[in-house]
């Protein structure tokens, strides 16, 4: 009898829209950025010279900076913060408040954004009535907000790892004498370097794609790339727009294609950071 199925051409044609339905968009978009004329749905040659304004728009320029100086903190302690709060629930076992701290970690995840924006506004100020920290609203305070969001998503990345991970290779080193100290640093953490890599390139999109938090959170003389974006976006679509976009798509995919070599590298070596 012969089975029952999709057929390969059906199934074949509807991977190609779906793509279709996230990319072509994408791709006409950085086809205009290279448009001559100011209107972006009107084509009337070839030109660069929307990345020459864009180069020149200090205002965007200096919101890409402390966009991406924001990112890379709050990505690296998030990570670090995260990949703790991993491993003290899978491998410290039953300990008290378990429920409850496992809870508090996953809250961001399903919390709505204008929530924890609003709730750590009120946090800041707070602060400062009682011990005079922060002083306003700037950068500092959308790092904080960015790692507090963020770590729980790399703790959900770092947690599966390990859940997956064979625990006979702990077993078998401190059998051999290794100290905890040193299964962590020898052991696990070699093994879990791909989810870290995975959680750190997660929490730095999450940190650079942000525009709700951060406009809780930030004050005037701190605006990132998603709120100068979107502030210049409410006034109507413009030709350097599309450009820093572009530019934007540009870099995202070279750090995907790198960060993609360096995970296939780590799978290769099958965790040849462990030590004998």
């Amino acid at each position: 009898m012969r089975r029952a199925g999709r057929s390969p051409t059906f199934l074949f044609s509807c991977l190609c829209f779906g793509f279709a339905f996230l990319y072509v968009p994408i791709l006409v978009m950085i086809a205009y950025s290279f448009n001559d004329s100011r209107l972006v749905s009107v084509w009337t040659g070839f030109s660069l010279r929307w990345y020459g304004a864009l180069w020149e728009n200090e205002q965007i320029i200096d919101a890409a900076l402390l966009s991406l100086r924001i990112a890379f903190v709050s990505a690296t302690l998030a990570t670090a913060l995260g990949t703790l709060a991993a491993l003290a629930i899978t491998r410290m076992g039953r300990f008290r408040g378990r429920t409850l701290f496992s809870g508090m970690l996953a809250a961001p995840l399903v919390m709505p954004e204008v929530i924890t924006g609003l709730s750590l506004l009120m946090l800041f100020v707070s602060l400062e009535g009682a011990i005079g920290w922060p002083l306003g609203r700037g950068a500092d305070t959308i790092t904080i907000a960015h790692i507090t969001f963020s770590m729980a998503y790399v703790a959900v990345v770092v947690q599966a790892r390990l859940t997956a991970m064979d625990r006979a290779l702990e077993e078998a080193a401190m059998d051999l004498g290794c100290r905890p100290m040193g299964v962590t640093f020898d052991i696990i953490l070699p093994l879990i370097a791909p989810a870290m890599l995975s959680g750190w390139l997660l929490a730095f999109t999450l940190s650079l794609d942000d525009l709700v938090i951060a406009s809780f959170v930030s004050g005037p003389e701190s605006s990132t790339l998603p709120m100068v974006i979107y502030s210049k976006v409410r006034l109507g679509i413009t030709p350097d727009v599309n450009a820093l976009a572009a530019v934007i798509v540009a870099v995202v995919g070279v750090g995907v294609a790198v960060a993609g070599w360096l995970m296939a590298r780590m799978a290769r070596t099958g965790g040849a950071g462990v030590r004998n």
